[in-house]
């Protein structure tokens, strides 16, 4: 019960790191609102929650690029349970290439969602967190806000910049009683990295062998560090990235050397 009673956001619920958050935090007590674009998935993240779970979950659909979305999230979820402690803005998309072959909407669409969504988020979020005398704000950043991969390039600087927001915020708020802090994924089999581990048959033991923790990222590891991040335990932690990458980043000489 290490969330008991706090109410949480968690934005791009409807599956991967975002339906793994929603389950922990219910499980730790947690009052949680799962909302992504996709209402059905949202549902149904709602839905497998068990009902020993002590935190209840509700689904809400948002689009978190858009400024009324967004607003409409944060005032119907104070209404509802009349406070707000902690956001978690997990929603992100993907879109491969690098700046020559990737389109321009593509570029506008990875910044929309990516970044414009967090920084939405906490435009109307923090107002709400810091009434309560302050609460945790979480982004989901990446591996790849420290270091480059091919054919990524608009994602790369999307998480590149959601680190730099998450510094910014932290210093910004920190006064006001509210931590921000990013996670850092590597590999994790969600829907986002599906599509090249099915593509490449040896991707994901490339994946594991690289990290010398020998396997892929599953979104529990991640949905972990959040449940850290959102509870007291991590009341003197701001301005901070965390790595879930199995030790991949640590041993960049290593996946080098095999590939």
């Amino acid at each position: 019960m290490r969330l008991k009673g706090k109410v949480t956001i968690i934005t791009g619920a409807a599956g991967g790191i975002g339906r793994a958050t929603v389950l922990r935090f219910a499980q730790e007590g947690a009052r949680v609102v799962a909302a992504d674009i996709d209402q059905q998935g949202a549902e149904e993240t709602a839905r497998v929650v068990p009902s020993d779970y002590p935190g209840p979950v509700t689904a809400h659909a948002v689009d978190v690029s858009r400024a009324d979305g967004v607003e409409r999230l944060i005032s119907d979820t104070v209404t509802r349970f009349g406070r707000l402690d902690v956001i978690f803005s997990n929603a992100a998309i993907m879109r491969a290439g690098s700046v020559v072959d990737l389109s321009e909407s593509d570029w506008d669409a990875l910044f929309a969602a990516n970044v414009k969504g967090a920084f939405l988020c906490g435009k109307y979020g923090i107002p709400a967190i810091r009434r309560n005398g302050g609460g945790s704000f979480i982004i989901t950043a990446s591996v790849n806000s420290f270091y480059a991969e091919s054919d990524i390039a608009g994602y790369c600087a999307t998480k590149g910049a959601v680190m730099q927001l998450t510094r910014a915020m932290a210093i910004d708020h920190g006064p006001e009683g509210v931590r921000v802090n990013c996670i850092c994924p590597g590999w994790i089999e969600t829907a986002m990295s599906q599509p090249f581990l099915d593509e490449n048959p040896e991707g994901r033991e490339f994946a594991g062998k690289i990290a010398p923790l020998g396997r892929i990222g599953q979104p529990e590891d991640v949905a972990d560090v959040a449940v850290f991040l959102a509870s007291d335990e991590s009341r003197f932690v701001t301005g901070s990235a965390y790595t879930v990458d199995g030790g991949w980043t640590a041993g960049m000489t290593k996946a080098l050397a095999l590939i």
